[in-house]
């Protein structure tokens, strides 16, 4: 498929600045050479081991890292009792060296040793650790079992999709040292505040993987690279990408009638320094990475903000029985939360859970998250299961975590958007109860359950989506920054998707091989009168009038948005609301359906750019000069303004003075959930003004949005059956 001019203009300036980048590679290369070659006959070897000469290391530079003349490598363990550094050659299947680090190389748990005369783009390496087998006190040491380094920057072996060669050797995970010098260009990053965020929740592979996409490299971070003039024509201000750190997508092995079944999410995490390489559209052997910085610094460029989803909750290595990686091996009692037999306490639904408030481990989540925002720029984080963060060693909740204040108050992560989802899978709900210290914003789980049922007809259900859609301050006060950290959606990764959510009233999870019993039971979704794909013309209008009146409700709506990929023009999962496993088209987005839904598209883009353009929504604004309140709530009374459970027409106006357009900004939002039409009476306006239309979900005549509201000839209007309206304040002519 050709690309739009708009696309290739895109590429062509990413050519540009990648070829600028390079030319800056070139010259920092050979500056670093130049250094190192000075440099090295000023450090000298005080031993030899293996045939390597060595001295000790620098202790506080984690992980493996170039230096002149040779390679720093530095390990920690509180329990093991020696430490073996194991070097390969590239692809070899055996080693080429293994070098006993000498206790007198080691102060207090950390190992550091210097090698000298290492390539970095010839070896790969891992450790053996040796220690205690005692798995009743959690102790696993296995002298004979390779670990990968927790801080690699780099997995090998990764690179093609589904084609794990850790697999295929049993598990063992190999790292790689990685040259790091991009070169930033960070003038005109965006830094959105939260209120005029909007969030676009993506998952790298699926959004171009499928040949609809047009892209020359599907499924990768260059895919969204051209990818980028869509991203702005629709408005949102932030991609958050599901995980990107190295996982193994064949891990788990699981077939179902003849076909693989991937871990195709990515939420068993391998190494939280790496970046998935299978995401990258070339190898890039010892320079990983690059590719992932080069979207970013585009992105940011057009004002587009990168925010990643990380799950520090648990590992890849699962319980008992599951593979020995990396944590495991290194101090088992230290990184995991342990019943008193030494088995695996498992509040993520995975296996194990990570120890998180235990020093070692809290030092290293902070080292990884300023790593990513530091070597990578990365806006914000979106914390899987983040309830798991608040436990202690035990299990139970914290009043005041160690992590999770620290987190809040680290001086280096001052500037980037922490998100919680505000709960885990061992019953611990915290939406409007999290420790967030006046700095964490959530995903607000209860604005998504209660606006399902709301929206699909549920009118019952007023009084708590005023509160919902006024900001949720029920919820977000003392230790919350109020509305600003009630991150608002309908649909995510996990769940219907936005066309399915009106299209299917159970799931159906069949292709995922546990006879439909994964996945959540409770979608609070409703089929619009038949099950699936239908020919019906009736039922699919009201499909996409109910498309329309969700995602005017969610950008009209205080607090932050945010859409699942792929709903802005119907995309569908076929009712499978659990495509973890799923790589294929249950998951890849389906860009053939932008051209057929274009309308709906449309609408969608013009519903975003209302909301930026009327900040009395998202913002707090001064008091309007005509006099009316901030927020105020209404029947279909504009003097009654209790809302209670037979309230079936909801009004919510919100109004300040925009100081950039030096007017009064007044959007009244009406919401009909009811299956029959209504009737309102407007409020009241000052002298000069007048009421006008700019939205109708249900208008008969396709005019949903009008870019230029239509003035309202009448004090009342009748509200169709299941439709939301928008109405704002204009002078009259």
């Amino acid at each position: 498929m050709k690309l739009n001019d708009a696309v290739e203009n895109m590429l062509r300036l990413s050519r540009e600045d990648a070829d600028r980048i390079r030319d800056h590679r070139e010259d920092v290369d050979k500056l670093y050479a130049d250094m190192g070659t000075k440099a090295a006959t000023m450090l000298h070897p005080t031993a030899e081991i293996a045939g390597f000469k060595v001295r000790p290391g620098y202790c506080t530079m984690n992980g493996a890292q170039e230096i002149p003349g040779g390679v720093n490598f530095t390990i920690y363990s509180l329990n093991a009792t020696a430490c073996t550094l194991v070097l390969y050659h590239r692809k070899a299947d055996e080693p080429f060296a293994e070098i006993p680090i000498p206790d007198d190389f080691k102060i207090g748990h950390v190992w550091s040793i210097i090698v000298f005369g290492l390539n970095v783009e010839e070896f790969e390496y891992t450790y053996r650790l040796d220690g205690p087998w005692d798995p009743k006190k959690g102790l696993r040491f296995d002298k004979n079992k390779e670990i990968l380094d927790p801080y690699a920057r780099a997995v090998v072996g990764q690179r093609k999709w589904g084609d794990s060669r850790a697999s295929r050797q049993g598990g063992t995970y190999r790292a790689r040292v990685v040259k790091s010098n991009f070169i930033w260009d960070t003038t005109g990053f965006p830094n959105t505040p939260m209120e005029d965020t909007i969030i676009y929740e993506m998952h790298v592979r699926g959004f171009t993987r499928d040949a609809s996409s047009g892209v020359q490299y599907p499924g990768t971070f260059a895919g969204i690279i051209e990818k980028i003039p869509y991203l702005k024509q629709l408005g949102v201000t932030a991609v958050e990408l599901l995980p990107i750190f190295e996982f193994d997508e064949v891990a788990n092995g699981h077939t179902y009638n003849g076909k693989r079944l991937y871990e195709y999410w990515g939420y068993n995490t391998v190494a939280f320094f790496a970046p998935n390489t299978s995401y990258a559209a070339s190898a890039e052997y010892n320079r990983e990475g690059r590719e992932l910085k080069e979207m970013v610094q585009l992105l940011k460029e057009n004002g587009i903000e990168v925010i990643l989803d990380v799950v520090f909750n648990h590992t890849a290595e699962g319980n008992e029985h599951g593979p020995f990686i990396s944590f495991r091996g290194l101090d088992n009692s230290i990184w995991y939360m342990l019943t008193p037999d030494g088995h695996y306490y498992n509040f993520s639904g995975c296996g194990n859970t990570m120890n998180c408030n235990h020093p070692v481990v809290q030092q290293y989540i902070v080292d990884c998250l300023r790593y990513w925002v530091t070597a990578y720029h990365i806006d914000g984080f979106r914390f899987d299961l983040a309830s798991i963060l608040g436990r202690d060693e035990n299990g139970r909740p914290m009043e005041n975590p160690p992590l999770l204040q620290r987190l809040a108050f680290d001086p280096i992560l001052g500037n980037v958007k922490l998100i919680a989802e505000a709960w885990d899978a061992g019953d611990l709900y915290q939406v409007g109860s999290f420790p967030a210290y006046n700095r964490w914003a959530e995903w607000n789980g209860k604005y998504r359950d209660c606006m399902r049922d709301y929206l699909k007809g549920n009118y019952w259900n007023a009084p708590e989506a005023a509160a919902r859609i006024t900001g949720s301050l029920d919820l977000y006060y003392g230790v919350y920054s109020g509305y600003t950290s009630s991150v608002n959606f309908l649909t995510c990764h996990d769940g219907f998707t936005l066309y399915d959510l009106y299209a299917y009233n159970h799931k159906h999870n069949e292709a995922n091989g546990w006879d439909n019993s994964d996945g959540a039971n409770d979608n609070r979704s409703w089929n619009c009168g038949a099950e699936g794909d239908t020919d019906d013309p009736a039922v699919n209008r009201l499909r996409f009038q109910m498309m329309r009146n969700a995602i005017t409700a969610l950008m009209c709506s205080r607090g932050t948005p945010m859409v699942l990929m792929g709903d802005e023009f119907g995309n569908t999962q076929y009712g499978n609301n659990n495509g973890y496993c799923q790589d294929n088209k249950i998951s890849w987005l389906d860009w053939s359906l932008l051209k057929k839904n274009k309308d709906f598209f449309d609408f969608y883009c013009q519903i975003i750019a209302f909301r930026k353009a009327h900040p009395c929504i998202s913002h707090s604004l001064p008091q309007a000069k005509c006099g009316l309140a901030q927020v105020c709530l209404c029947t279909d009374n504009p003097d009654d303004h209790k809302i209670t459970p037979e309230t079936s027409l909801l009004g919510v106006l919100f109004a300040g003075y925009n100081e950039k357009t030096s007017g009064d900004d007044v959007v009244y939002l009406v919401l009909n959930p009811y299956w029959g039409a209504q009737t309102i009476r407007m409020p009241a306006l000052p002298d000069g003004y007048a009421w006008g239309i700019a939205v109708n979900t249900a208008d008969p005549d396709g005019k949903w949005y009008r870019e230029d509201p239509a003035y309202l000839d009448a004090p009342e209007y009748k509200v169709p059956a299941r439709s939301v309206c928008v109405y704002v304040m204009l002078q009259k002519a």
